[in-house]
């Protein structure tokens, strides 16, 4: 990923180094398994850990050696023997490139995983925040756009924190599919390599035993791993597009962070831009593009092929670096964001009390009335409203049908703001718990 939309954290666990360091882990991991089970020497196994526990990898000598083999691995491999020495006749005993390619993967993803929860966990605590800050603060409800009925801010938030909710949870079963090891060599019989070598390396790099590796992880993993990425990154895009219509100019009930000095167009000095949202609404794009890759690597020939690997070399980076980002600048719009709760009262009035139309039916349909009577005799008033010609209380109360049923002290009950809101602390304490 390009380092425009990457942090260091999460791109230092791709880097070539990282990688090299953990294929390392594997094999020697590998040959302390292999020396207890008396395969190779027990000096020969703590002599792979002296000379090569802590050496910087030459990232260009390897490079070198495979423009030669054209197999990573065995350049890797080749490079390690110049650190280690005769005693490397004894590292990859039994095993297979795959043993060591995909247990790496997996340790990476679920590293990778584990910053992802992280981030996700800061913005769950900004999001909740926010909404306990505008817990009651009314605004209006929209469904296709169009003005509904009135919510506050604070259910937005709370509806936001419940959904990211559901991501964590998703991840945390993604990380634990993914943070599988396998040890079995060629084909996966585990023919030249003792079970038990896979059991003890898995135990050190803090995964599980792949049941049936076949020569490689079963990719289903996989995609069910990317697949959550890319859910979760939906759900970035929900919020940031939320936030990009709330900013909008004739809405304007909620705005990105301005700072000093910033610059909203080349052209127009007067533009305040949703420009961070509208980044995360294209990097969601972006993450969602790696799933279908990752749910075509599912279908491998036989007991493997390799037609999955120049897709995971890109898409593991790419995916896990980019939503990272991501949740991290989504969580810093949330905190800076700007809420003008003035504007949504306004917007609330906008259209004379026709927000709460769905009361006056149903009291009218409780007096009596049919409910197909009952919402034309509320249609008819409401429409003149809608094309700014009248004040829709005042309309209703002008209306003999809807006046032969309910007083005006009835109607008026009805226009209460209170009403709509009068559930919200049941909403919260299901998001988050009763409040101490």
């Amino acid at each position: 990923m390009i380092p425009r939309y990457s942090r260091p954290e999460m791109v230092a666990l791709w880097e070539p180094q990282t990688k090299f360091k953990i294929w390392f882990e594997i094999e020697a991991h590998a040959c302390d398994a292999l020396a207890e089970l008396g395969v190779i020497p027990r000096e020969s196994a703590k002599n792979i850990w002296d000379k090569a526990g802590n050496v910087i990898f030459d990232v260009d000598r390897i490079d070198e050696i495979e423009r030669v083999t054209k197999h990573d691995v065995i350049a890797f491999l080749t490079h390690l023997a110049e650190f280690i020495g005769p005693d490397s006749r004894f590292v990859h005993q039994g095993m297979t490139s795959s043993d060591v390619l995909d247990t790496c993967l997996s340790v990476q993803l679920a590293r990778a995983a584990d910053i992802l929860l992280r981030d996700i966990d800061n913005l769950l605590a900004a999001i909740k925040r926010r909404a306990f800050e505008h817990k009651m603060t009314p605004t209006i409800g929209r469904s296709h756009g169009i003005h509904a009925e009135p919510v506050t801010f604070g259910l937005k938030m709370a509806e936001a924190f419940a959904e990211f909710s559901r991501a964590r949870k998703r991840l945390v079963d993604a990380r634990e599919e993914i943070a599988t090891c396998a040890i079995s060599g060629a084909v996966g019989t585990f023919a030249n390599i003792d079970p038990r070598v896979e059991e003890h390396v898995a135990n050190k790099m803090g995964l599980k035993p792949e049941p049936v590796s076949t020569q490689v992880i079963p990719r289903d993993r996989h995609a069910m791993f990317f697949a959550t990425l890319g859910v979760v990154a939906s759900s970035i895009e929900r919020l940031a597009i939320e936030i990009r219509h709330l900013q909008r100019t004739e809405v304007l009930e909620a705005e990105e962070y301005f700072s000093e000095g910033q610059k909203g167009s080349s052209a127009m000095p007067h533009k305040r831009n949703p420009v961070l949202t509208e980044n995360l609404t294209g990097l969601a794009r972006l993450v969602r593009g790696m799933v279908t890759p990752a749910l075509e690597n599912v279908a491998l020939w036989h007991e493997r092929d390799i037609s999955h690997s120049s897709v995971e070399r890109m898409i593991g980076p790419d995916a896990t670096i980019t939503l990272d980002f991501a949740l991290a600048r989504l969580t810093g719009v949330v905190e800076k964001l700007l809420v003008y709760p003035e504007n949504m009262k306004k917007n609330l009035d906008l259209l004379g009390g026709l927000v709460h139309s769905q009361r006056v039916l149903l009291a009218l349909t409780q007096k009596g009335a049919s409910r197909e009577d009952a919402y034309g005799f509320v249609q008819r008033n409401a429409m003149p409203v809608w094309r700014g010609e009248g004040d829709f209380l005042a309309l209703l109360k002008k209306d003999p049908d809807v006046t032969a049923l309910l007083t005006d002290a009835e109607l008026e009950e009805k226009f209460d703001l209170s009403y709509h809101l009068k559930h919200v602390d049941t909403i919260f304490n299901r998001v988050f718990g009763p409040e101490e």
